[in-house]
């Protein structure tokens, strides 16, 4: 059986991005380990409700992984809100919304009627776009 372990984000700052999951979206973390010889740092958060789920806050490399070209193209994305989305659930999109700003998220589209729920979205500090949705009970053929 294959079952999803973690998905991964680029962020600017790893310190940034750790106090905005875990401090203003109250995810915890799950590991933060740095490896010096390789100048690397294994960052990964998650919600509390889903111990096996985690995000990792990977922060651009450099070469040889990646290019400085290839760095300034994932900035130019990640501004844009491009360079992925993290998809949110929750029972009460209003009550989370109002929790979220409590804690000073800022967010991009407010709660809105959909056919498929009452959605919201919002961005990380490096600018990664994150949906907040209420998702409605579809009726089944």
């Amino acid at each position: 059986m294959i079952r999803l372990t973690n998905a991964q984000v680029w962020v600017h700052d790893q310190d940034e991005a750790l106090a905005f999951y875990t401090d203003k979206l109250g995810m915890e973390v799950r590991a933060d380990v740095t490896l010096p010889e390789m100048d690397f740092r294994w960052l990964r958060v998650g919600p509390v409700a889903q111990p096996d789920v985690g995000i990792v806050l990977m922060a651009i490399p450099g070469p040889p992984v990646m290019d400085a070209e290839t760095a300034e193209q994932v900035r130019a994305l990640m501004s844009k809100g491009f360079a992925g989305t993290i998809f949110l659930t929750t029972d009460d999109c209003q009550a989370a919304h109002a929790e979220l700003v409590s804690r000073g998220v800022e967010f991009t589209e407010e709660p809105e009627e959909r056919p498929y729920g009452i959605d919201s979205a919002f961005r990380d500090p490096s600018g990664n776009s994150i949906r907040l949705t209420q998702v409605k009970e579809m009726a089944t053929a």
